[in-house]
């Protein structure tokens, strides 16, 4: 089975980021000089994908808007500040799903299933920003799943603090990179953590998951898609893969400066420029 399509929840209100989130959605603010959302679509391109399906909010037609040809910017000679979202609509198709109430991440993925069809599919939270130098997340969670043909969990190994904070799995047999994933628990006090590798917004998904989703019980009135994922672990099993690179939660304001700041130092144009500043800044703060 190839993996032809992505699927990216990003329909939440962005509660966290309010009041600039009432205007502008939260995933379009940006990581530098990029939409936090255009760096997780080419996470996901780099991974092959023909497709990559948006689950948007009612309130999200900025996504929409983003993404698909506008015909102010089509007639411009000079594209060269446009290179890069040019080359992203160049290499797959966006789909657009609207979830109509927000009843949780399982929902939005379950909103997807029309879309997605029978096949399996990446899928890659829009709070969760991952730098690569060589190979992007979503590129080695499908390798991974090539080799097992089963549900991949994207993990990293955290202190508790922060895997108490997340997905955590249960783990069994290791093979260089790639876990057995017996279980996976949402956000487990730290005395009762069964492991510290913790779940980072990127899973490779087969289409059992749409039917364990429709019998998932809602928890606080949500629908949990590490509730449906638990479940086909247990019955049909799974992996966990422990991907390299940086994570960034841009869900929280602390996660988003972290990465604005380490992008703009990553930059070529600009990186020597803001290192310098942010020197002279500490000694002088």
């Amino acid at each position: 089975m190839i993996i032809k399509k992505a699927v990216i929840p990003a329909a939440g209100y962005g509660t966290r980021f309010l009041p600039v989130t009432k205007g502008v959605p939260k995933e379009m603010l940006p990581v530098f000089d990029k939409p936090a959302l255009q760096l997780i679509a080419e996470d996901a391109a780099a991974a092959g994908v023909e497709e990559i399906i948006f689950v948007i909010g009612k309130n999200k037609e900025g996504v929409r808007r983003y993404f698909c040809k506008d015909e102010i910017y089509d007639g411009m000679t000079d594209r060269s500040r446009l290179k890069s979202i040019d080359e992203l609509r160049e290499r797959v198709k966006f789909t657009f799903v609207t979830q109509e109430t927000m009843r949780g991440n399982g929902d939005a993925v379950l909103s997807a299933k029309d879309a997605v069809g029978d096949e399996p599919f990446l899928t890659l939270f829009g709070d969760d920003v991952i730098y690569n130098e060589r190979k992007s997340s979503a590129a080695q969670l499908a390798e991974a799943f090539y080799k097992k043909q089963k549900t991949i969990i994207g993990v990293q190994e955290c202190d508790e603090n922060v895997a108490s904070s997340c997905g955590c799995i249960l783990p069994g047999k290791r093979e260089g990179r790639i876990v057995e994933a017996f279980d996976i628990i949402e956000k487990p006090p730290i005395d009762k953590l069964p492991s510290c590798f913790a779940s980072m917004g990127r899973f490779v998904l087969t289409p059992d998951i749409f039917d364990a989703l429709n019998a998932a019980p809602l928890f606080k009135g949500e629908l949990y898609l590490t509730i449906a994922i638990a479940e086909l672990l247990r019955t049909k099993g799974g992996y966990a893969y422990e991907f390299e690179g940086i994570r960034y939660d841009i869900g929280n304001k602390l996660g988003f400066l972290k990465a604005n700041v380490e992008f703009a130092l990553r930059n070529e144009t600009y990186g020597a420029a803001v290192r310098e500043y942010l020197k002279n800044l500490t000694e002088t703060l």
